[in-house]
């Protein structure tokens, strides 16, 4: 993405699960629908016009991306959604299929096997450090978010709002409550085992609030430098690259001009997908121009909350870096747990959005729909309207199946998401 400014170009990837089309258990077979090269070989990446496949560290995973940054929404979902239909073809040969959400619900991940092909190398030192075989490595599947900018204004700009939207995510995105076959206690299950995956070398993922760096120069010191200092000791063969080692819940990718959000538990289906990137985008670009405090003035609401923002443009942006991270993951940390229905009292956190009461932070996301919708497809609308009556797919799924579900109900339950997936519609929702 390198050179783009601000809001010009976006990249957006998805991971689904392989499974067994009767048994739901895992299948390592992400080769499949990778196919082979002219000389039998095999591939890890391939392109279908704009849309990419690739493998991840794990063989049941497979990836579905941009193949090139995008400057429009427009039919992407669709171009998705194709893709997943070819690769379910392929896949139907073996009893295969995709699987949506972002962790398996009954899955052992010591049946976890690294992609044996491309960058193997890579796989077994992460493996040797970290023990890959845990839900943490095995079991995630997610939605990123790559957004460009040009130089240190635009980064510091992207940054600030970025780790002020990250603790928000999951009270939109949860679609992971189960695992080993029981409730976890947290909607976002894959966001808490996330946290911890690599907490023999803490540096990598921090506390998954990215620190507050608004330059280049910033972030080498307080994240880079740190993450290769800390890593130096067990990658002897530097193998591992600090862009790809760097965990947090967004990352700078200086060497692409991008910032890649990665806390969205992957969807249903390709157009819930959508949707949710779409009002991601649409939230930063808010608050970076200050528009929801500029909604709260216009409506002559109480202006507690909209005169704790600094009212030029300049002084707001300053405002936005201030916020601590540690007082962020704690506000992550709620929304881990309980994705919408969490409760959010944090007066100038609050501020930000226009808003100064205490509210659930599926609330402070219907308010900011309401102030954002016209800035998302049609398409998205009607998805995210429905999305947000519904509640999080974990929160839906968690109603369905409760504390305590039985592996039948699992089965049956997840292979209707296996179905949303197919015909790209909502789960939950009556048609």
């Amino acid at each position: 993405m390198s050179n783009y400014k601000l809001w010009e170009r976006f990249g957006v990837e998805m991971e689904f699960m392989i499974v067994d089309r009767d048994t739901l258990n895992v299948l390592p077979r992400a080769d499949v629908p990778l196919g082979k090269d002219k000389d039998g070989n095999q591939l890890s990446d391939i392109e279908y016009d704009d849309i990419g496949l690739s493998n991840e560290l794990v063989s049941h995973v497979l990836e579905f991306k941009c193949a090139h940054p995008k400057s429009t929404f427009d039919g992407l979902g669709k171009r998705f959604f194709h893709e997943i239909r070819r690769a379910n073809k392929k896949l139907e040969k073996i009893n295969a299929m995709l699987l949506p959400s972002a962790c398996h619900p009954f899955m052992d991940p010591a049946e976890m096997q690294l992609w044996p092909y491309d960058c193997l190398d890579i796989y077994q030192t992460y493996d040797r450090i970290f023990n890959c075989k845990g839900h943490g490595w095995a079991n995630l599947q997610s939605t990123h978010l790559n957004l460009s900018f040009d130089g240190d204004e635009e980064f510091g700009e992207l940054h600030a709002a970025i780790r002020l939207l990250l603790p928000l995510i999951p009270a939109i995105a949860a679609s992971s409550p189960y695992l080993d076959g029981k409730y976890t206690g947290y909607r976002d299950a894959r966001i808490n085992v996330y946290r911890h995956n690599q907490d023999k070398v803490p540096e990598i993922t921090g506390q998954v609030i990215p620190e507050q760096a608004y330059s280049y120069d910033e972030y080498n010191k307080m994240i880079f430098d740190k993450v290769k200092k800390a890593i130096a000791p067990y990658d002897t063969e530097h193998l591992l690259n600090h862009f790809f080692l760097n965990s947090r819940g967004a990352i700078a990718r200086f060497d692409r001009g991008a910032i890649e959000i990665r806390l969205v538990d992957i969807q249903e289906c390709p157009n819930a997908d959508i949707a949710i990137v779409e009002l991601e985008i649409a939230t930063l670009k808010a608050i970076v121009n200050g528009k929801f405090a500029a909604s709260r003035e216009n409506a002559s609401e109480a202006a507690s909350a909209a005169n704790s923002v600094p009212h030029t443009l300049k002084e707001y942006r300053e405002f936005l870096r201030n916020f601590d991270t540690t007082r962020l993951a704690e506000l992550l940390a709620k929304t881990t747990k309980d994705a919408e229905n969490a409760t959010i009292n944090w007066q100038e956190y609050l501020s930000v959005f226009g808003m100064d009461s205490a509210v659930s932070a599926g609330d402070i996301w219907k308010h900011i729909y309401s102030v954002v919708k016209n800035d998302l497809t049609e398409v998205s609308q009607s998805f995210m309207e429905k999305m947000l009556e519904r509640g999080t797919l974990s929160s839906a799924l968690y109603k369905a199946l409760g504390d305590a579900p039985t592996h039948e109900a699992f089965v049956t339950e997840y292979k209707k998401l296996a179905d949303c997936l197919a015909h790209n519609r909502l789960y939950g929702i009556s048609e």
